[in-house]
């Protein structure tokens, strides 16, 4: 076995590579930027080469500097993770050359597969159903919106050389797909160094489902089952899962089995994955094929119990592989929610900084229900806009797909991160939305669900009277050490009252609460009642409580008269008052944010790339006024009303904060 490997990558996916490689006794060597010097995977490794400035195109995909780093460690096989140089063919040629093992498929089988215009072609030939649409270049815009007329919108726009929703774009009319081509084309060069681009329908209500290959140099080729990678937003899967809630037994087989001789036609070896629209008959079409680990190959770890990057080194290195088709079974139900820095309240839009708070929920793995968390941050480390804004995995295991979803919920419960915005409440949202726990999901579902975007979670009714009751109970915890605090010098303390009115959510619950040792009794006016336990104590920002038996946690912050309360989702302001004080609160004035109509405030830390109007232009409605590039994905900013435009702030270059103003309007 290899003695020493590489990883030529960075972040969560190169502290993965190197826990399997730990536990197989390898030893180590990471690569980093300036920006990653003192990055979670640099401190894991046993060793760490320096590889350039912050850009990934000056640093982690430069061919020349990995190769350079190989030779200075004296690494036997390179492992590129997934994105950057994971599907370059010319790399995989320059390991070989040096006489370094790629941990990978070859060279050709990269070039074949990988190149989405080649494979689709490929596909076609040996007999696979495919999407329809253009397989040859495109010379420009021009000649883009020709071919979407032909093959009728909606069509998607795709770098040939892509992956991980970078350089794709959805056109519905000849305007979105002159936009969408030269953006696509600029985040597949930035991203992949290729910028060609393809385009084929865009098949509405489709599912997304892919298969898992694994393959040896000794011609066997099994597949390890589907995930269900429906769960998207801009072409960017959100929730993964395996197996799929849509599949019957024989769809299953069959799309196995066309994975594996689509793969066998191409001589592949290693971890691949063949992706598919199903449509709701069960239909499956051709899509890509991915010719390196996938983001979600966790959740088909847990159900199989196969760890994927063990079999790629193991390939790798010219083993056989051990495990036979009829090995691959499905154990229970997994679940991954990639947790990203981005704002959902503000568009998903992307969110840097330092995290000043990260405290994932303990990872465990039982009989019956399994957390695990694949990460490359700690607290204290800064999130930088060069790079993917993904922070981690979250999967859970549960026998069932209903125990994983509730897995699920209880790890993003407790995931606590500080410091930047994140999507884990919209990730609690979906655990908890109707369709999603049914089964009943497309590639549309955060499209049709949340079209005016995500603004919080809405509780239910019962929800709010649990989260009411926790509330009134932690509130006289923190009156009686306040009142301990401020005691006498003849130690009498002042009196904590029992009655309290707990506004949250839109509702006002007057309770009485009565305590003992054990806990708390919280009365509603209309007489329910809750016991609420806890050992909570102020300070603390997780509070996990009892609520008349069932588990409730909740990210909590002090704030005036009483709390922020962070749960399922759900970001509350939760007030705590005497009656007396409720009553006078009624008659308060509330404070009116400033007017910010008449400008177009940055929306996220990033670069100006182009700015499309001039001073005293007019403008309309959903007209383009700049773009605006951050973490490789390019965001078009349009006017939301019609103005003119006094005065434009910035110039294409400059580097911009949240909320600096990039123009005013008359």
């Amino acid at each position: 076995m290899f003695k020493k490997i590489l990883i030529a990558n960075r972040g969560e996916i190169a502290c993965r590579v190197i826990k399997s490689a730990q536990k197989m006794g390898i030893k180590t060597v990471a690569v980093y930027s300036d920006a990653d010097k003192h990055a979670l995977h640099v401190s894991m490794a046993d060793e760490a080469v320096h590889i350039g400035p912050s850009a990934a195109a000056e640093s982690y995909i430069v061919i020349d500097k990995i190769m350079a780093a190989v030779k200075e460690t004296g690494a036997e096989a390179v492992h590129p993770g997934y994105g950057f140089l994971s599907e370059n063919r010319l790399f995989a040629e320059a390991l070989e050359a040096a006489g370094v093992a790629f941990i990978g498929p070859p060279a050709g089988a990269i070039e074949s597969m990988g190149d989405k215009i080649t494979s689709k072609k490929l596909a076609q030939e040996a007999g696979v159903s495919t999407v329809p649409g253009h397989m040859g270049l495109i010379a420009d815009a021009d000649e883009a919106v020709k071919i979407s007329n032909e093959v009728g919108y909606p069509v998607m726009l795709k770098a040939s050389a892509g992956g991980g929703g970078k350089g794709m774009r959805i056109a519905w009319n000849d305007t979105e797909a002159r936009e969408g081509f030269q953006s696509s084309k600029n985040e597949a060069a930035a991203s992949f160094g290729d910028d060609r681009i393809f385009i084929e329908k865009f098949v509405t209500q489709p599912r997304h489902i892919e298969i898992q290959v694994l393959g040896d140099k000794h011609g066997n080729i099994i597949y390890l089952n589907e995930r269900e990678c429906s769960i998207q937003r801009r072409q960017q899967k959100v929730i993964e899962e395996a197996p799929s809630p849509f599949l019957d037994e024989a769809t299953r087989k069959s799309m196995g089995e066309q994975s594996c001789a689509l793969a066998a036609a191409v001589d592949y070896c290693s971890a691949g994955t063949v992706e598919f629209i199903v449509d709701g008959d069960q239909n499956f079409y051709f899509l890509e094929m991915n010719t390196r680990l996938q983001v979600e190959h966790p959740v088909t770890e847990l159900i199989t119990g196969v760890d994927l990057v063990e079999q790629m080194i193991r390939v790798a290195y010219g083993e056989v592989l051990s495990i036979k088709q009829s090995d691959i079974g499905i154990n229970g139900w997994a679940m991954e929610s990639r947790l990203y820095a981005e704002d959902p309240y503000r568009g998903f839009l992307p969110s840097i900084g330092r995290l000043t708070r990260y405290r994932p929920p303990a990872e465990e793995a039982t009989e019956t229900s399994v957390v695990r968390n694949d990460t490359g941050v700690y607290e204290g480390g800064e999130i930088s806009m060069f790079y993917d804004p993904m922070i981690a995995k979250l999967c859970s295991w549960g026998p069932d797909r209903a125990t994983a979803i509730d897995v699920m919920r209880n790890a993003l419960d407790e995931f606590e991160v500080e410091g930047i915005g994140h999507n884990i409440p919209f990730l609690s949202a979906v655990m908890d939305h109707p369709r999603f726990v049914s089964g009943d999901i497309t590639t549309a579902f955060i499209e049709e669900e949340y079209p005016d975007g995500f603004e919080g979670a809405v509780l239910t009714e019962p929800e709010l009277r649990r989260l009411a009751a926790s509330a009134a109970a932690m509130f006289r915890v923190q009156e009686i050490r306040d009142a301990r605090i401020s005691g006498t010098m003849d130690n009498h303390e002042r009196e904590v009252g029992t009655d309290w009115v707990i506004a949250l959510g839109g509702q006002e619950y007057p309770v009485t609460i009565s305590a003992d040792r054990d806990g708390a009794d919280v009365k509603f006016a209309d007489g329910s009642m809750h016991r609420v336990a806890s050992d909570w104590v102020p300070g603390v920002a997780l509070a996990v409580m009892d609520v008349d038996g069932i588990k409730l946690v909740a990210k909590v912050a002090r704030a005036p008269s009483g709390y922020r309360m962070r749960h399922r989702g759900a970001d509350l302001k939760v007030l705590v008052r005497s009656p007396r004080l409720f009553e006078l609160a009624q008659h308060m004035i509330e404070k009116t944010p400033p007017d910010t109509s008449k400008l177009l405030l940055c929306p996220m830390p990033g670069l100006v790339v182009s700015v499309v109007v001039a001073e005293g232009e007019e403008v309309q409605e959903g007209q383009a006024l700049c773009t605006v590039e951050a973490m490789k994905m390019e965001n078009v900013l349009r006017a939301e009303r019609k103005g003119v435009v006094s005065k434009i702030n910035v110039t294409a270059g400059d580097s911009l904060k949240v909320d600096d103003i990039i123009m005013e309007f008359d």
